[in-house]
């Protein structure tokens, strides 16, 4: 057997059915399932090129707002607003709270709308109270434009990293959602440059420096988002950039790439019902997923918040602070890229995608380390500086690996719509504390801060291993089955990596992959029936049939060589056997 590759099922789930892909299907119409014409990589290069830059420069912009509080601040912000250490935190807080709790509503908008109308609407709201933040005159102002900033980019990063599974197979997401994740990386040198040009405005119209970062980003962001509304493509059935049979490709893939791991024609059902919100409100692997993922985003938003904070104070400029900034984020964003790369091919191998966010969440424990023991020595610029480089480089690709294998582990379109919304969006709670864990009655060497990074990472850690040992556990029951599979739906079958034991009973059919102890007149890439449904797998034509046997001992059906589709699945429809034999 393969070994296990982390992908539990979500018990429970029935949402899903075995499916005829019939020719008049709407995905697919004009067209069977015969896709040898299709260059695959050309196709997915295509996707590539329209869809990843657009959207990484939204990432990039949202990241580039929700954090240029911190260049802000160092250039005046809190001076000027007569801020106090906690109004500051305060005000960067509230921020998390409403993002948090508009995630989900605002995924299951873009599932129910087009996204090609719904991200660029919201991107011109969060634009909007960007510029605002840039004209806010006392403290209240402040908290409530961030408070509706919060609201507003709540749909982005889960929003887009939902609409990525509606493009891609499981084992191609990590690198696409690095290449995106890796905006926020780019975001973060881009705002200290952005920030060190701007601030020369400092006067121009009677504003403040700082006052023109936020005006300039956020108009920025608003035409942007004009632009977006004729650049975003909604889903790979209407891609207009895709000929007709690629399209047919990409939904086709996507549609069925269960069958890819089990050989049994899989298809998620499309259709709304909240039980598939409580449903992953009530998964396991969420909240373990929670934990792993606060391990990751306190210390992203540690630093993304107060990097420029934790430099001045080792005794630099504000300007050479935000210079400095500069080469840790654009560091870590090739380091993202490298990793996303790896994990989505060991996916690809069978194997486990936890190592790419297990070692990444080393480099952020050994950063934290580093930088604790430089402030602890009497703040050795040198030494706390490496800490916080090597911790941003093991930040940033982890983050997407926390996403992507959590995203190929939730089942079904909506819960998994949901589920990234509720992981991102209580994992994101993280931002919330972040942010007042670097204070200035801390500075310089903030060993309280450093400290609850170090923290929240070791939790991290412990619930990676504790979901990495159960999806291992999972693995290797499902190896062992070998009785009918009645317990496992469709939906369920569809998030399995290795090829699935072979399973007989209601409703199963597929290509022999690996044969029971229950069956012994099998051989590997039989082609074999159920009860009610008669599928030939891998292969682009289904209506004729060899002979087949399904049944018990007592109960069999016997089909003709040659037998039409329909007056097979006649002949068997009444079996329920466990055992089937080629005849």
């Amino acid at each position: 057997m393969s070994s296990p590759t982390d992908k539990p099922v979500s018990v429970g789930q029935e949402d899903a059915g075995v499916k005829e892909p019939k020719e008049h299907d709407s995905n697919f119409e004009g067209h069977d399932d015969d896709f040898s014409g299709i260059d695959e990589k050309k196709t997915l290069r295509k996707m590539d090129v329209r869809l990843i830059p657009a959207l990484a420069v939204l990432y990039l912009l949202a990241f580039l707002d929700r954090g240029n509080i911190g260049n802000a601040k160092i250039q005046g912000l809190t001076k000027d607003l007569h801020l106090s250490d906690d109004g500051y935190n305060i005000a960067s807080t509230v921020f998390f709270l409403t993002y948090c709790a508009f995630e989900v509503p605002s995924n299951l908008l873009l599932k129910r709308l087009r996204p090609s109308i719904w991200l660029p609407s919201i991107m011109i709201a969060w634009g909007t109270c960007t510029v605002c933040l840039g004209v806010v005159q006392n403290y209240h102002a402040l908290v409530v434009v961030r408070i509706f900033l919060g609201v507003t980019e709540a749909g982005l990063y889960p929003g887009v990293a939902y609409y990525l599974t509606m493009w891609y197979c499981t084992n191609e997401m990590a690198l696409r959602q690095g290449l995106f994740f890796s905006a926020a990386s780019m975001a973060g040198a881009f705002s200290g440059l952005l920030a060190y040009l701007i601030v020369k405005m400092n006067g121009v119209g009677g504003y403040e420096g700082w006052r023109w970062i936020f005006i300039l980003e956020g108009l920025l962001t608003v035409v942007v988002a004009i632009a977006a509304f004729f650049l975003l493509h909604d889903f790979p059935e209407t891609a207009s950039f895709l000929t007709p049979e690629e399209r047919a490709w990409a939904a086709h893939r996507l549609k069925y790439q269960g069958s890819s791991r089990s050989d049994r024609m899989v298809a998620e059902d499309d259709k709304f019902k909240w039980k598939y919100v409580v449903q992953a409100m009530t998964d396991w692997q969420l909240y373990l997923g929670i934990l792993m993922y606060w391990g990751i985003v306190c210390p992203l938003y540690g630093i993304s918040l107060f990097l420029p904070t934790i430099i001045s104070q080792l005794g630099y400029t504000a300007t050479i602070a935000q210079l400095l900034t500069i080469p840790i984020y654009i560091t870590a964003a090739v380091v993202t890229l490298v990793v996303c790369y790896f994990s989505d091919k060991a996916a690809k191998a069978g194997r486990s995608r936890s190592p790419y966010v297990f070692f990444p969440m080393c480099a952020i424990l050994l950063g934290f380390i580093m930088a604790i023991a430089g402030s602890a020595a009497g703040t050795v610029p040198g030494v706390v500086y490496a800490g916080v480089f090597i911790a941003t480089c093991g930040i940033y690709p982890a983050f997407p690996g926390n996403i992507t294998w959590m995203s190929n582990n939730l089942a079904g379109s909506y819960k998994r719509a949901a589920g990234m919304a509720l992981h991102i969006g209580v994992g994101n709670l993280g931002g919330a504390m972040a942010s007042n864990f670097y204070r200035k009655v801390d500075s310089p060497k903030f060993l309280l801060g450093h400290g609850l990074e170090l923290m929240f990472c070791v939790i991290g850690m412990i619930a990676l291993a504790a979901l990495r040992y159960s999806y291992g556990r999972i693995n290797e029951k499902r190896d062992a089955l070998h009785n009918d599979g009645s317990e496992h739906t469709d939906q369920q079958l569809t998030y399995i990596d290795v090829p699935y034991p072979f399973i007989l009973g209601n409703g199963v059919a597929g290509v022999v992959e690996e044969i029971g102890p229950s069956v012994t007149k099998l051989k590997r890439g039989d082609r074999v029936v159920s009860d009610t449904l008669i599928y030939q797998f891998k292969e682009t034509k289904y209506r004729c049939w060899q002979k087949f046997v399904v049944g018990t001992a007592a109960t069999t059906a016997k089909i003709p060589e040659n037998t039409a589709f329909e007056d097979a699945a006649t002949a068997v429809k009444s079996v329920k056997g466990i055992a089937l034999s080629h005849f």
